[in-house]
């Protein structure tokens, strides 16, 4: 079993943005795919941040559309830097994820973002942006985005709690009832991670995370279990896994079935990748695709604990 580095790293110190106070400005912009529900949900948005005593304001770009796109890559782009640069905004909400953040992620300046550091929101597709502004020493909140508002069903009350909770005071101790697939043990780290095909993807770019003495999310959606499997172990191979602190599992949601079939299921398989490590693993976390979507905040030093009752995430 390979034992996780014992050595404290030299991190860099990460920089919390200020929790929301009543009359601060929330801006909503379309980094990556199109808004499919149009201004429904855009509005829905805006009445929930008012109802809050903000103000929203939107990106001048987020209606447009370019095939699979909310607009051009330079319209994108320039939504997105006009927020992470304007002093008056203290918090970025993405519309949606689909695809379309790494296509601009490299090209983004947060140089005035690091003068007025800003939550940032969203998950999936927004991994990028997560990745690259946790790599810089800042927290960002993966949660729950704009067209999710639109879901129906009671756990996106939880959903919007906890978004809230975030955002203006301290996310909650999460709970979670035990998993038969979790792997005991405790431990602290700072939290990080997002979407599989997402971290994945950014293997051997400047946005691939550092997971020394990290607590690594996953999340995904729509996959097969092969594919899954193969994701997983180029991570492994490229040492993802050699000294992380933990992995928390998330929604693992509409995975697709293998023909023929794959023999085990998603838990087993992920733990297969991990069976050599000696880190506690957590399974059905709620955060990523479900309508209940828990805030986490990335970047922020968290303590894991998964024993044979419940799994405990104190931030």
């Amino acid at each position: 079993m390979i034992k996780k580095n014992q050595k404290n790293t030299e991190l860099k110190k990460i920089i919390s943005p200020q929790k929301l106070q009543a009359g601060d400005t929330v801006a909503i912009i379309a980094p990556a795919g199109i808004i499919k529900t149009g201004k429904k949900s855009i509005k829905t948005a805006q009445s929930l941040i008012e109802s809050w005593g903000l103000a929203a304001v939107l990106g001048a770009n987020i209606f447009e559309e370019n095939n699979h796109f909310a607009g051009k890559e330079e319209q994108r782009l320039k939504d997105i830097q006009w927020a992470l640069d304007s002093p008056k905004i203290k918090a970025i909400w993405c519309a949606r994820g689909g695809y379309g953040s790494i296509r601009i992620v490299d090209k983004i300046n947060f140089e005035g973002f690091k003068k007025n550091p800003k939550w940032f929101i969203g998950y999936s597709d927004i991994t990028v942006i997560h990745n690259q502004l946790n790599n810089l020493g800042y927290e960002t909140l993966h949660g729950m985005m704009v067209v999710n508002l639109e879901e129906d069903s009671k756990n996106i009350k939880n959903s919007i709690k906890s978004l809230k909770a975030g955002l203006f005071d301290s996310l909650d101790t999460y709970e979670i009832d035990s998993n038969k697939a979790n792997r005991f043990g405790k431990s602290k780290g700072i939290l990080i991670g997002g979407n599989l095909t997402l971290l994945t993807s950014q293997l051997g770019s400047s946005t691939q995370l550092d997971t020394r003495n990290k607590i690594l999310f996953i999340e995904e959606i729509g996959e097969y279990k092969y594919h899954i499997d193969r994701m997983l172990q180029s991570l492994k191979r490229a040492g993802y896994f050699n000294h992380c602190a933990g992995v928390i599992v998330g929604d693992m949601m509409n995975i697709k079935s293998n023909i023929p079939a794959w023999g085990c299921s998603v838990e087993e398989l992920i733990m297969n990748v991990l069976e050599p490590y000696d880190f506690p693993v957590a399974f059905g976390i709620p955060a990523g695709h479900m309508p209940e979507n828990q805030a986490l905040i990335f970047g922020r030093s968290i303590e894991l604990s998964v024993t044979e009752s419940k799994t405990k995430i104190t931030f």
